[in-house]
C-alpha cells in the first residue's frame, strides 16, 4: 500500500506553486482539468461556492504528479487524502473514508487518458 509523504514540507511559495501548476497543466493536458472538475464536485473539504471552480487547483498541482505510483483506487485515495492533509491538516482535511468517491472518479480518468 501507497504510504504518506509525511517528511515533505506544507506548500507556500504561490509564485513558485502557480509556475509549476502551470507547467502541470500543460503536462497533463485535460487530466488537470478533469482533476480539478471532480475534486470541485465532490469537494471533500467544503468549498465549492458555485463560482470558485479553479479552488482545488494547487492540490491538483501536488496530486497529479503522484498518480504514477498508484496501482489502484485506494492507492488514489491515499494520494489525494494525504495532500489534503498536507494542505488544510487533518483537521480540515478529514477521514480518507472521505476521499473515496472522488478517488474513484480520478482513477477513472488517470486510466482514460493513459489509454488503459
Amino acid at each position: 500500500m501507497l504510504r504518506a509523504h509525511e517528511h515533505e514540507k506544507p506548500v507556500t511559495d504561490r509564485a513558485k506553486n502557480r509556475r509549476r501548476r502551470s507547467e502541470l497543466r500543460r503536462r497533463f493536458k485535460g487530466l488537470y482539468d478533469d482533476v480539478t472538475q471532480i475534486l470541485f464536485e465532490e469537494d471533500p473539504i467544503r468549498i465549492n461556492f458555485e463560482t470558485n471552480t479553479d479552488e482545488y487547483e494547487p492540490e491538483v498541482g501536488t496530486i497529479l504528479p503522484r498518480l504514477r505510483e498508484c496501482a489502484t483506487t485506494e492507492d488514489v485515495r491515499t494520494v489525494v487524502h494525504t495532500e489534503f492533509v498536507r494542505w488544510f491538516g487533518p483537521e480540515i482535511a478529514g477521514p480518507a473514508e472521505k476521499y473515496t468517491s472522488a478517488a474513484k472518479r480520478i482513477w477513472e480518468a488517470f486510466q482514460e487518458k493513459r489509454g488503459i
